[in-house]
């Protein structure tokens, strides 16, 4: 898992690098292009990026409950302390997929006002960094499913799926960090 992370640490470097290149052409060319300001809704990019960071606390708990074999909800749905790593990771799943709405909702918005990734410099950019996160939140999303899946197969919750639900808590801790880079580089940086 270290090992795919950090080649994953490496394409997202590239993705910065592409953003600040493009920003430094355009700025030592004068050329229009780059007016990032005006297209963006921060407020509610910054929603979303707040219930993302928070997913990661979520997801910690379900890391916590799977090291401690608690897989299932002691008690009723209400009592958050006695929930397992299913409800902390369903949760997770839940934020997740409220990042992913909020981007699908970010993105059309933007295409009806005409920033599309070939109409300008930085719609390229914007549209390939974020699209790209927003794949490996998918991927995340997958995982979170199929980790949670395995336990309702197995007759007992064993160790091997404990560390699977740490490495996709490796993961998604990843993806939270790369976007707060994302977001604070391409929503402030420009």
């Amino acid at each position: 898992m270290w090992i795919w992370l950090a080649s994953e640490l490496m394409f997202f470097a590239a993705i910065f690098a592409a953003y600040f290149n493009m920003r430094n052409i355009h700025a030592a060319a004068g050329t229009g292009g780059w007016t990032p300001a005006e297209w963006l809704d921060v407020p509610k990019s910054a929603v979303v990026t707040v219930v993302l960071v928070l997913s990661s606390v979520t997801c910690q708990l379900g890391v916590h409950a799977a090291e401690h074999g608690r897989v299932k909800r002691t008690g009723s749905l209400a009592k958050i302390s006695g929930w397992g790593m299913r409800e902390w990771y369903f949760l997770t799943f839940i934020m997740g997929a409220f990042f992913i709405s909020g981007q699908i909702m970010e993105y059309a918005t933007l295409f009806s006002e005409g920033l599309t990734p070939q109409s300008y410099a930085y719609g390229s950019v914007f549209f390939f960094g974020t699209g790209f996160h927003g794949l490996h939140v998918l991927g995340g999303l997958v995982g979170f499913l199929f980790i949670t899946a395995r336990t309702y197969f197995a007759r007992t919750f064993t160790h091997e799926q404990a560390v699977s639900a740490i490495a996709i808590s490796y993961y998604w801790h990843f993806v939270d960090v790369v976007w707060i880079i994302l977001f604070s580089v391409i929503y402030f940086l420009h």
